[in-house]
């Protein structure tokens, strides 16, 4: 699912409400085929600007409980996409889910690198209000300056999530 338009805006505290509710579905369908699900992402982090789309991550024990997590997710409208390049991470897009903020939903092994980048991230900008503004700002700027090319827009934020990572030791 590309991003046609980059959209930032002020956080959003039905966000949190939006994830719950994207939560529970998956949960009912899910049941005991996963570890728990996270919400990641800049939707995540109370007081950070973002796009409005909820990222989602579901944990896996490891990959041999993915061909179940897979199945079960396409008979909720969900299209596996592979890890599209990124190790450990499955992406998975839908069509229609008019019930359901828009949405990004990963599928990750809890000892994958990829989740734990996506969570001590979000953990970090909670608890450091300086980087947050900081990056807040930033991602407002970017997508004022690129607000049809979501790739010149993660460009620009680049900098600014490498000097996070180095805080947060990743």
């Amino acid at each position: 699912m590309k991003t046609k338009r980059v959209i930032v805006i002020p956080y959003d505290p039905k966000w949190k409400d939006e994830f719950q509710k994207i939560k529970v579905y998956l949960e009912k369908a899910l049941e005991n085929s996963i570890v728990t699900i996270e919400h990641v992402g800049s939707t995540s982090v109370e007081g950070l600007s973002a796009k409005p789309i909820i990222d989602i991550d579901i944990i896996i024990e490891g990959y041999h409980k993915f061909e179940d997590v897979k199945s079960r997710l396409k008979n909720l409208g969900y299209c596996h996409e592979g890890d599209l390049g990124i190790k450990d991470r499955e992406a998975f897009s839908y069509t229609e889910k008019h019930e359901c903020m828009t949405h990004h939903l990963y599928v990750c092994p809890q000892d994958s690198n990829e989740l734990k980048r996506h969570v001590v991230f979000r953990d970090y900008l909670r608890t450091h209000k300086e980087d947050r503004e900081k990056y807040s700002a930033i991602k407002l700027h970017a997508a004022t300056e690129h607000p049809t090319d979501i790739d010149r827009y993660m460009e620009s934020k680049n900098p600014c999530i490498a000097e996070i990572y180095k805080k947060c030791g990743l």
